[in-house]
C-alpha cells in the first residue's frame, strides 16, 4: 500500500511539474546561455612550469665545523634548507616582487593587458587602463588610488599569477606561472627564477663582504695570537664563501625542468562552466516549481 501510494506520490509530482515545463525550461534555458556567454568571455590563461631543485652548498666547511661555536654566534655558519626556505619566502615576498616588476619593467603588460592574439602573438593593451598612444594611465579609480597603479597593487596580482609547490620528501619545487600570454608566461617565470638566484646570491655576497669586514676590525683589536689565528681561518671561510658565491649563476636552486611556451591553455574549462551552469539552472528551476506548486496547493 505505502509503496503503491509513493508511486502515485512521484507520479503526480511529475505531473504537477510537467505543468510547469514551460517556466522550467525558460529557467533553464536562461542560465545556459548566460553560463555560455560568461564562459566566452572569461580570457585563455596559459600556466608554464618549472622544476627546480636545491642547489647544495659547496663552500668549505671544516673550519667553522672545528670553530663551532664561536662561527655559529657569529652568524657565519651556513644552512642549505634554511637558505632555500628563505628563497621561496622572498619569490613570495613585497620586496622581492616589486624589485622583480620595476627591474622587468613589466608594470603595463602585468596590470593592463586585454587580450592575447594567438594569430599574431601580440598582447594587446587595454585603453580604458593604459593608453599606449600618449603613454598614460587611464583608468577610473576611487577610494584615493591614483590612475598609475602601485607597486603594492601590482605585487598582489603577480602574486596571485604565481603558484609554488614545494615536495617534502624529494626536495623539488615546482614553481609555476599563468598569464594571458603563454610567451609572457615562460619569459616572466624565466625572469623569476634567474632574479631569485641573483636576489639570494647579492645577499650572501652582501653578507659574507660585511663578515669580513667586521672579523678584519676585530682581528686589529687583538693581540693574542690564538685569537688571531681564529680570525684568520674565518676570514679564509668567508674569503672562500665570497669566491664561490660570485662563480656560481644558479645560486640558490638548479632549474631541473625548465619553463617552456605552453601549447594548450590551463584555463578556464568552458565545457565545465557550461554544464554547471546549465544544472544549477534546472535545479533552480525546479526548486521554483516546487515552491509555486505548494503555494497553490495550499491556497486550493
Amino acid at each position: 500500500m505505502e509503496k503503491n501510494q509513493l508511486e502515485l506520490d512521484i507520479g503526480e509530482l511529475i505531473r504537477l511539474l510537467w505543468q510547469q515545463k514551460i517556466m522550467i525550461v525558460a529557467i533553464t534555458f536562461i542560465f545556459a546561455v548566460a553560463s555560455v556567454l560568461f564562459a566566452i568571455s572569461k580570457p585563455n590563461l596559459y600556466k608554464s612550469e618549472a622544476v627546480l631543485f636545491p642547489v647544495t652548498d659547496n663552500t668549505p666547511s671544516s673550519t667553522v665545523g672545528q670553530l663551532g661555536g664561536l662561527a655559529a654566534l657569529a652568524g657565519f655558519g651556513s644552512q642549505d634548507s634554511s637558505k632555500q626556505a628563505i628563497a621561496l619566502e622572498s619569490l613570495r615576498s613585497r620586496v622581492f616582487l616589486g624589485a622583480f616588476i620595476e627591474r622587468r619593467d613589466i608594470l603595463i603588460p602585468l596590470m593592463a593587458i586585454e587580450h592575447w592574439d594567438a594569430a599574431t602573438g601580440k598582447v594587446y593593451i587595454d585603453p580604458e587602463i593604459y593608453d599606449e598612444s600618449t603613454s598614460t594611465w587611464t583608468r577610473v579609480v576611487s577610494d584615493g588610488k591614483t590612475p598609475k597603479p602601485t607597486i603594492l597593487e601590482a605585487t598582489k596580482v603577480l602574486n596571485e599569477l604565481l603558484v609554488i609547490d614545494s615536495n617534502k620528501t624529494s626536495g623539488s619545487t615546482i614553481v609555476s606561472l599563468t598569464n594571458q600570454s603563454p610567451v609572457l608566461a615562460k619569459q616572466w617565470l624565466d625572469w623569476l627564477i634567474s632574479d631569485l638566484n641573483e636576489w639570494m646570491k647579492n645577499k650572501d655576497i652582501n653578507q659574507a663582504k660585511n663578515n669580513i669586514q667586521y672579523l678584519e676590525k676585530q682581528l686589529n683589536l687583538t693581540n693574542l695570537s690564538e685569537m688571531q689565528n681564529v680570525f684568520y681561518q674565518l676570514i679564509e671561510e668567508q674569503t672562500k664563501k665570497l669566491m664561490l658565491a660570485e662563480a656560481q649563476e644558479n645560486y640558490i636552486f638548479d632549474i631541473i625542468d625548465p619553463p617552456v611556451v605552453p601549447e594548450e591553455k590551463d584555463s578556464p574549462s568552458r565545457a565545465i562552466i557550461c554544464v554547471l551552469g546549465t544544472l544549477i539552472g534546472g535545479i533552480l528551476s525546479i526548486i521554483i516549481a516546487l515552491i509555486r506548486i505548494a503555494i497553490t496547493r495550499k491556497n486550493a
